[in-house]
């Protein structure tokens, strides 16, 4: 657009407002004839606003709000004077004075102008200097359009495009909202136009009725527990905190079938149970201040439900890893974030929310905002016990045998639950059992079709879960029978003369191999004891070439010092390599079956030895992280 242009657009204010006999020039007849002019009409439709309501609201506040000058008189003039102008005999028109905010306006267009470089005035750069003028009635009615100033300089800088997500195209052509504004605390708000919830989240309740979803098995007292926070007046907002794999998000899921077969309180019955997705939110999020527009647009979008409910409650919002809110959005040095967002909206009575995380993440990212722990209610999440994953696992078996087209026995599925919780660590119950009844079916499914089983057994689970935790076969065949049965020959033909030690070394393994050890202990713990040469180490390296399982030596020559023993477990908090783990826990971690040697072992500093005692008594070392490494 050419500075004529603009100049046109400005010289049209004017003579709207000596037409209309008004004393003043405001930034109402600046937008009024904007709103005339193509390119301005073209903007703001863009921006999803209605000229033609704009027009008429200004053409009433014209004749409502601005007095008009009395008519003046018509001047004597000389016969040439009469002759000059045909309108002689008219009324003279008055001659209007600029307002401090109009030429605030004028003076902003240009500034913006020179600093962003470009060559010539246009349009956008006029309704940017509107804007600012917050007090003026054309802020008001731009506003109640649900226009805002960010979305419009979005536009006049980048334009919005076809492959934009928040498209105002999309926004349009979606139903979900009505043109309506909206007003809060006594102000007009921007409506979200045409804005679609479905795109930033999953309605769990359709999915329910639909019956995509798989049934929640037990859980009573949690579900109990949640539903008593939702009926709440105040602080009506639960936050399910459990380890990974215990089933927050299943139980949310439950709640939203028990929605849809009405078995929940009257409160409840007609709520709708929407899981954001926080990765459409971010997705697309170019400039800056678009995350935070799309946050705010769901948490009306939801207020909105609940509004238009009979019983004040329509919509639930459902916030899975809400600990990812704490600081999304936030640019550097500023103190707003999404989590701000959802502080204030909680505030209110008419949004709900539910969110899911675990112990560590809330304590770390969670529990720092006080303000934001104060409106949600802790509902810990245990996980769950050996039997109730059994009867889980009976409740989720048609799922599973109708998708693998197999049928899973009671043993196995009794099987999937003790293995799974005895073997597979730093995992939790139910989650592990559940996939190892989900790779035992995806086992059977790649075997030739010759091979392949109609009925699951107890050792279909037990090779699954051997091959998941790195272990031999739990259910030693007939080949590790015969392996067993000649092992303490073997051992005898390659160490000799130290019969006893390896007649020990092969009891504990058949004893372990039988299933008859303690399960909170070590395979076997031995302390052999001899001069140098007599074959110590080399009973360990030949148990674990003829067992087949890895050997792992530690040296402890070298952890005579005492730092040195913080190697074995990792540096403490403050020192180089802190956060890597220890070197004795990750090699049990990446290896659970093979056989450690610490030779040398007199040469360790004591503390080693405190260090060694909860192993062989309950088969677990905590590194520095937290983690264990288990070694049973």
């Amino acid at each position: 657009m050419s500075r004529q242009e603009v100049q046109a657009i400005v010289d049209a204010a004017v003579r709207e407002a000596i037409l209309r006999r008004h004393e003043y020039i405001t930034v109402e007849h600046l937008l009024y004839s904007i709103l005339q002019h193509d390119a301005g009409s073209t903007i703001i439709q863009q921006c999803g606003g209605d000229v033609d309501q704009m027009l008429r609201e200004l053409l009433q506040f014209f004749t409502e709000q601005i007095p008009e000058l009395p008519v003046q008189p018509p001047l004597r003039r000389s016969s040439s004077a009469s002759q000059r102008s045909p309108d002689a005999h008219q009324q003279e028109a008055p001659s209007p004075i600029q307002t401090l905010g109009f030429r605030r306006v004028l003076e902003r267009a240009v500034n913006q102008t020179m600093s962003s470089g470009k060559g010539d005035l246009d349009i956008g750069d006029l309704l940017a200097g509107i804007f600012l003028e917050q007090d003026s009635h054309a802020v008001y009615i731009l506003k109640k359009q649900g226009i805002t100033r960010l979305l419009l300089l979005d536009y006049i800088s980048h334009g919005f495009t076809d492959e934009d997500e928040m498209s105002m195209a999309d926004f349009e052509e979606s139903d979900a909202f009505d043109d309506e504004e909206e007003e809060v605390g006594g102000q007009v708000q921007p409506a979200q136009r045409g804005f679609k919830l479905e795109s930033f989240a999953v309605n769990l309740t359709d999915l329910a009725r639909q019956g995509r979803l798989d049934p929640l098995i037990g859980r009573e007292r949690e579900m109990r527990r949640i539903t008593q926070v939702l009926c709440r007046r105040l602080k009506h907002n639960p936050v399910l905190i459990g380890e990974p794999g215990v089933g927050k998000t299943a139980i949310v899921e439950g709640l939203a079938q028990k929605i849809v077969s009405q078995d929940v309180p009257k409160l409840l019955q007609q709520v709708e149970i929407f899981a954001l997705d926080l990765g459409s939110l971010l997705a697309g999020t170019k400039f800056r201040g678009q995350f935070e527009q799309r946050v705010k647009a769901v948490l009306q979008a939801i207020q909105k439900y609940n509004r238009q409910a009979e019983s004040g409650l329509g919509a639930i919002l459902f916030i899975d890893e809400i600990h990812m809110i704490v600081g999304a959005g936030a640019a550097s040095g500023a103190s707003v974030d999404a989590s701000g967002l959802l502080k204030r909206a909680l505030h209110t009575d008419n949004l709900r929310c539910i969110g899911a995380t675990t112990h560590e993440e809330y304590r770390r990212h969670f529990e720092h905002d006080r303000a934001l722990v104060r409106r949600f209610q802790k509902v810990d999440i245990a996980e769950a016990a050996v039997e109730d994953t059994i009867h889980i696992l009976h409740g989720l078996r048609s799922q599973f045998e109708r998708y693998y087209g197999v049928h899973y026995t009671d043993q196995a599925l009794e099987s999937a639950a003790q293995l799974s919780f005895r073997h597979i660590a730093e995992r939790f119950l139910p989650d592990k059992a559940i996939d190892v009844i989900d790779e035992t079916g995806a086992l059977n499914q790649i075997r030739e079709p010759e091979q392949q089983k109609t009925v699951l057994d107890v050792a279909d689970v037990e090779e699954v879960v051997s091959q998941i935790s790195n272990i031999p076969d739990l259910n030693p065949g007939e080949t590790e029978r015969d392996q067993l049965a000649v092992l303490e020959g073997h051992l005898k033909q390659k160490v000799f003369g130290q019969d006893r030690a390896l007649e020990a070394v092969v009891a504990a393994i058949k004893l372990s191999r039988a299933g008859l050890n303690l399960p909170d202990h070590p395979i076997g713990a031995f302390l052999f004891a001899g001069p140098t040469g007599v074959g110590k180490t080399e009973v360990a390296r030949q148990l674990a070439l003829n067992m087949g399982v890895a050997f792992k030596r530690f040296d402890m020559s070298e952890y005579m010092e005492k730092h040195a023993v913080s190697r074995l477990i990792g540096a403490p908090p403050g020192y180089v390599g802190f956060d890597q783990g220890g070197l004795l826990t990750e090699t049990i971690r990446k290896n659970p079956h093979c056989v450690l040697l610490l030779d040398e072992i007199e040469k360790a500093h004591m503390d080693l030895f405190d260090i060694l005692l909860q192993v062989m008594d309950h088969a677990t070392l905590t590194d520095n992280t937290g983690r264990e490494a288990d070694f049973r």
